[in-house]
């Protein structure tokens, strides 16, 4: 009997309640894999609020079209929500059979703006108010409340922070894999196509614009990746991922960076679509190559935070707030938009320009581990002290 199915059959049973650990039924083993967007990625153009005018009103020039107005156009999930196109081949297969699931609003209570403060406040999983911990990150504690049945690696050059701790954690680096951020021969034929018409010169200094700034916004963008592996480095490595998470390892991390999308950012197309589609792929590939492992395992993918949800000047977007978590898994309740949420308006925004955050993400982790693992009250408050978990019932 598959999972779903045994799920239908205890609902339906008077005065039933649902077990923990209900991956338990398939290999016998509970993975979890967590993929972390360094750089904060835009999520309002990869879960897009298309039944809000305020969104397409904010974003002129990088919105995506309304389902069925283009064939570039956003993927129709319910009224409220699409999916950008770039990853119809890739996650709405995923989401249709009920094995990806989306949190909007989420993200921490921190204010800072700052990526790497951020970074180090969603790695380490304490209270961002009182004095941190360095030598203590959440998955390390996960690992050290499981008391001996899990085996972790990071996936990553270094150590990260989340992986920290009195369990000794390996890591392996994966290869870099990086494209240039700007096609110089693409730039030369369409500015070739212009040279002797009367926007010739506008296109020449459109280009020289683009180029200035993005030289100008290189070193941020790199930094804010912590030299994370790009998003064609993850599609890459993804069934080297696999293979070890099927095997030998039951809980992994790794990084993905270039989300730090100041300029130019695209909409339908561009450079945020081409990462998406990259990671979409990647996740697929990893999806695929798990076999009969997929169906005990989870993938979360966070970033540290959103992005500004008006567009800036320079056709981009900047530093944000509340973002949107991706749950997958072959067992789990998916094909659904998850958690708290509130209408997509102006006066919801959080200090006027931001995604605020209604889905906090200690409280969104605590109640899938208890579900995974069947952790108890105390083997929580382990991983994530002083959090009251939240049950979005996505396992």
């Amino acid at each position: 009997m598959k999972r779903r199915d045994l799920l239908k059959l205890i609902a339906l049973s008077p005065g039933a309640a649902i077990p923990f650990q209900l991956y338990a039924a398939g290999t016998g083993t509970t993975r979890l894999l967590v993929v972390f967007l360094r750089g904060g990625y835009d999520a309002a153009n990869f879960l897009v609020p298309v039944g809000s005018s305020f969104y397409y009103e904010a974003r002129p020039n990088i919105a995506i079209p309304k389902p069925g107005t283009a064939a570039n156009a956003a993927i129709a999930l319910d009224g409220d929500w699409g999916l950008h196109p770039a990853v119809r081949a890739s996650l709405l297969p995923l989401y249709q059979k009920q094995q990806l699931a989306f949190v909007p609003y989420a993200g921490t209570d921190h204010l800072s703006r700052s990526h790497f403060e951020t970074q180090d406040t969603i790695e380490l999983g304490q209270p961002h108010d009182r004095r941190r911990a360095y030598n203590s990150g959440f998955l390390n504690r996960l690992a050290a409340a499981l008391a001996g049945s899990s085996n972790a690696i990071a996936f990553t050059d270094r150590v990260p922070l989340a992986f920290r701790g009195e369990v000794a954690v390996p890591n392996m680096a994966l290869r870099q894999v990086r494209k240039p951020a700007i096609d110089a021969a693409q730039t030369a034929v369409i500015a070739d196509m212009y040279r002797h018409t009367s926007l010739g010169p506008a296109v020449v200094d459109g280009f020289e614009v683009r180029d200035g700034i993005l030289r100008e916004m290189s070193a941020e963008m790199e930094a804010a990746s912590r030299n994370a592996i790009s998003p064609a480095g993850f599609e890459l490595e993804a069934r080297r991922i696999a293979t070890l998470m099927r095997g030998r390892f039951n809980i992994g991390f790794v990084d993905v960076g270039g989300w730090d999308t100041h300029v130019q950012q695209g909409g339908a197309e561009g450079y945020l679509a081409n990462r998406l589609e990259q990671l979409g792929r990647g996740l697929a590939a990893f999806a695929a190559d798990m076999g009969e492992a997929w169906n005990d395992t989870v993938v979360v993918v966070v970033s540290e935070f959103g992005r500004t949800f008006r567009e800036n000047g320079n056709r981009g977007t900047d530093h944000g707030h509340g973002s949107v978590y991706w749950i997958a898994g072959g067992g789990i309740r998916g094909g659904r938009i998850a958690g708290e949420q509130v209408p997509v308006q102006r006066e919801t925004l959080h200090q006027n320009r931001d995604y605020p955050v209604l889905n906090e993400y200690r409280a969104v982790l605590a109640g899938l581990f208890a579900r995974m693992y069947g952790l108890s009250p105390a083997q929580l408050e382990r991983v994530f002290a002083g959090v009251e978990s939240r049950e979005l019932q996505l396992v």
